[in-house]
């Protein structure tokens, strides 16, 4: 290494604020070096063997490779999410048929409700092989899990061999496969972050347009079991080939990937996050499984509520592209509360008036088109609150968070139903959660126009050469600007600002 290059290292030191000592990537995009003298020990040994394994470098901001890595997740999700999203075809053929004699709607819906908590229980430790092994061992964990879960299935005869299957093994191969994918998209990018966010998570309406349509058609034709074979068999070999693809740049961004870094619950900004994320669950979970049954209930048949369910991830598919383009135009934060309002109010309005096949076809369309806004900009809001190097551990946390309503919210919607013998009440119950989770993202944004204006004022005050540390108490920059901006939350959310 040149002497030059020392000086430059010097000039701008990244410091790590849990050690105390000086890091800096390396040229290479790799992961931070101590600079007491090791960085320039392995530089001079990567250059003289050439067998050691150099990790690549910085991508240009905004794709490259970044687009084959947006593809392979959308893929994942077209076969994880897309996949569960079938199961309001196979809740209303359970339900229907009584397919499994005893069996109650609450436990036939605890069945698609555990897929999703599972998916989320098995967070810390996708998150733990994804750090100690790499993200492709993760993969696999998944693959070999929701493969062995559909062929399994195909196998049960009472209910509580489901249960084991389509809902606690799915589930654990799910996140794994989400949770070892999910990161990946927002590395690559910059710029135009939540578009590439929006292509990829646009695979899980996709996947179920295409699997509520295939399994409702399989159902009819080829029967319970071979369904399940069928999408064993197309899951193991999708899921596959993305993982072999697949490449993070952990290293490059020096991603914390912690477990339990729960000393962001101490963040109210942070807090609020989470509360966006547990109150579209409670109302997201219910519209996806509940729809096709919504459908049988107004006396429409087993194909027009496969074809209910099916147009309702159309409707994702071809809305989460635009709100990731929007949410890079017009800000993140604005994008997923506005999008979350507008499922809440779609949900009251359209979806207690869709007693039709038409209207319910123009509902299944327009509200599924926001109804998953949470999906499309949970990792690029998670930047926004805790900043990159920290999305893995923060989305790890989130994970945790909405596990209680994956699991419930569709046990509450069937038990309303039960009770009231009508749907109106589960109606108002999923659009009243849209608009509580929407709350909670128009308060964040007031934290982050406050830190915004901080940060400026910082700058401006600098320029200056004013000293602006002398009365403050928060230990650095970043620290007084959070700060700033949880004084100013209620004043600034209503201000108009891309953020």
């Amino acid at each position: 290494m040149t002497e030059r290059q020392l000086q430059q290292e010097a000039k701008s030191p990244d410091l790590d604020h849990h050690t105390g000592q000086i890091l800096r990537a390396d040229s290479s995009g790799g992961s931070p070096r101590d600079l007491s003298g090791s960085a320039i020990a392995e530089d001079e040994t990567e250059k003289s063997d050439p067998h050691i394994e150099r990790k690549p470098p910085t991508p240009a901001p905004n794709g490259g490779y970044g687009w084959v890595c947006t593809v392979c997740c959308g893929l994942i999700n077209a076969h994880t999410w897309g996949l569960n999203s079938s199961y309001g075809v196979f809740l209303a053929h359970y339900l229907a048929t009584d397919t499994f004699p005893g069996a109650t709607s609450l436990e036939y819906a605890f069945v698609g409700s555990l897929s999703i908590s599972c998916a989320m229980l098995v967070s810390p430790a996708a998150t733990y092989t994804t750090r100690v092994f790499g993200t492709k061992t993760t993969l696999f964990i998944g693959v070999a899990f929701e493969t062995a879960s559909l062929i399994g299935a195909s196998f049960a005869h009472e209910i509580w061999h489901l249960f084991l299957s389509q809902g606690i093994c799915f589930g654990i191969g799910m996140g794994f496969l989400f949770v070892g994918s999910v990161g990946i998209v927002p590395q690559w990018f910059t710029t135009r972050r939540s578009l590439a966010n929006g292509f990829a998570t646009s695979g899980s309406g996709l996947g179920g347009l295409l699997y509520s349509l295939a399994t409702g058609a399989m159902l009819r034709t080829i029967g319970l079991a071979w369904a399940f074979r069928v999408l064993g068999i197309l899951s193991f070999a999708v899921n596959s080939a993305c993982a072999l693809l697949l490449r993070d740049r952990n290293a490059a961004i020096g991603a914390t990937q912690l477990a339990f870094e729960t000393s962001l619950f101490r963040r109210p900004e942070y807090l609020l996050f989470n509360g966006y994320g547990f109150f579209s669950l409670l109302a997201y979970v219910v519209l996806i499984f509940s729809l096709a049954n919504y459908a049988n209930a107004i006396g429409l048949d087993a194909s027009q509520a496969s074809l209910i369910s099916a147009l309702l991830n159309l409707g994702q598919a071809l809305g989460r592209p635009p709100i990731g383009y929007f949410s890079d135009t017009l800000g993140r934060i604005n994008m997923a509360a506005l999008m979350t309002f507008l499922s809440g109010l779609f949900a009251l309005i359209i979806w207690t008036n869709a007693t039709s096949y038409g209207v319910l076809i123009f509902y299944s369309i327009l509200g599924g088109a926001v109804a998953g806004t949470f999906w499309v900009t949970v990792a690029p809001v998670s930047a926004e609150v805790v900043g990159l190097k920290n999305v893995p551990s923060a989305l790890n946390l989130e994970w945790l968070v909405i596990v209680l309503p994956s699991t419930f919210s569709e046990p509450i919607a069937l038990e309303i139903v039960d009770g009231t013998g009508r749907y109106i009440g589960t109606q108002l119950f999923t659009g009243f959660m849209y608009i509580v989770a929407a709350a909670c993202m128009v308060l964040l944004r007031g934290w982050k126009i406050g830190e915004l204006d901080e940060v400026a004022r910082m700058k401006s005050a600098s320029a200056g050469e004013v000293d602006v540390w002398a009365a403050e108490d928060e230990a650095d920059k970043d620290g007084l600007a959070k700060a700033a901006g949880r004084k100013g939350m209620l004043k600034n959310c209503l201000k108009w600002r891309k953020v």
